[in-house]
């Protein structure tokens, strides 16, 4: 791994769990770690009770896209996490892959999402704490 590490944020649509994770990741660190994400099958557009639930803890992801995931994502990542996207993240010898079972914040309401966002926020912390150590 580099000095500043990169981590990859993956799972299929790139409209929540992903997003959120990459976003929090991005606060958690303040700019020591690389921080990217995308999907196998990205989405038109981010599910809008995420970007509500991030807006709640300040976090502003009104101009975020979903992104379609690229093997040169994964290769240029020192960290891939995978949330939900099964066999679609290409495999590159030498990386560190974890892949984060979290229930999918799509079609759910905000009610639904905050636990999810928690949860990733609990996450992202522990992983931020690692990367920096």
């Amino acid at each position: 791994m580099t000095d500043r590490p990169t981590v990859l944020f993956v799972c299929v649509h790139n409209a929540g769990r992903s997003q959120m994770a990459a976003a929090l990741l991005e606060r958690a660190a303040a700019g020591r770690v690389d921080v990217r994400s995308a999907g196998s099958a990205p989405a038109a557009t981010l599910n809008p009770a995420v970007v509500e639930a991030m807006a709640e803890l300040g976090v502003d992801l009104t101009t975020e896209r979903p992104k379609l995931l690229t093997e040169d994502a994964v290769r240029t990542a020192d960290v891939v996490i995978t949330m939900g996207c099964g066999d679609a993240c290409p495999f590159f010898p030498g990386k560190q892959y974890l892949d984060w079972e979290l229930a999918d914040p799509a079609g759910r309401a905000l009610d639904a999402v905050r636990p999810i966002r928690d949860e990733i926020d609990r996450r992202v912390r522990a992983l931020a704490d690692e990367l920096l150590a």
